[in-house]
C-alpha cells in the first residue's frame, strides 16, 4: 500500500485537510496567520484549506510551504472540491446558531435582495466575507460582513 502522504493519485482532500489542521496545531498558528503568510484572506484561507474551495496554485505551493506540508497535497490544494450537501444540522452550538439564522432569516434575504436588484442571487463565488470582534455593553458581538456579486436569474 502506497503512503498517503506522498502519492497524491491517493491523497484526498480530506487527508490534506487533517495534515492542515495537524500542522497548525505543531507549529501554534492561528488561521489569521497562516493567511498572511499566503498573503490572502483568513476566511477564504480557511475554507480552502478544509476542502471548500480551491486554492491558486501559487497559494497551495505557499501553503505546503508554510506548514511543512509534503508537496503531494500542492494538487490536492489546488483541485475544485465537490461538495455534497446532504448533512445533518451540527450540534456544535456555534455552527448550530448558522443554520437558525439561516433558516430564521434567508426569506428575508432574499425578498430584500429581490426588492433591491430583481429577481437573482447573491453569487458565493464572487464573494467576500469578514468577522470582525465589536464592543459591547451586554458583551462583545461577533460582526459578520459578507459581499457577493449580484446575479440575475437568466431568463431563458
Amino acid at each position: 500500500m502506497k503512503d498517503l502522504t506522498t502519492d497524491d493519485r491517493l491523497m484526498t482532500k480530506e487527508d490534506v485537510t487533517t495534515l492542515i489542521l495537524i500542522a497548525k496545531k505543531e507549529l501554534g498558528l492561528s488561521w489569521a496567520e497562516i493567511a498572511a503568510k499566503i498573503e490572502m484572506s483568513p476566511v477564504f484561507t480557511h475554507s480552502a484549506a478544509m476542502g471548500m474551495n480551491a486554492f491558486p496554485n501559487d497559494k497551495a505551493a505557499a501553503l505546503v510551504k508554510v506548514l511543512n506540508l509534503p508537496d503531494a497535497a500542492k494538487p490536492v490544494l489546488a483541485e475544485s472540491p465537490m461538495k455534497i450537501w446532504e448533512q445533518a444540522v451540527p450540534t456544535d452550538p456555534c455552527m448550530y446558531r448558522f443554520y437558525e439564522i439561516v433558516g430564521v432569516y434567508a426569506p428575508t434575504l432574499k425578498a430584500l435582495i429581490e426588492e433591491e436588484f430583481g429577481n437573482g442571487i447573491m453569487s458565493a463565488i464572487d464573494f467576500e466575507m469578514s468577522v470582525a470582534r465589536v464592543k459591547h455593553d451586554k458583551g462583545d458581538r461577533v460582526k459578520i460582513e459578507m459581499s457577493g456579486k449580484y446575479l440575475a436569474y437568466n431568463a431563458w
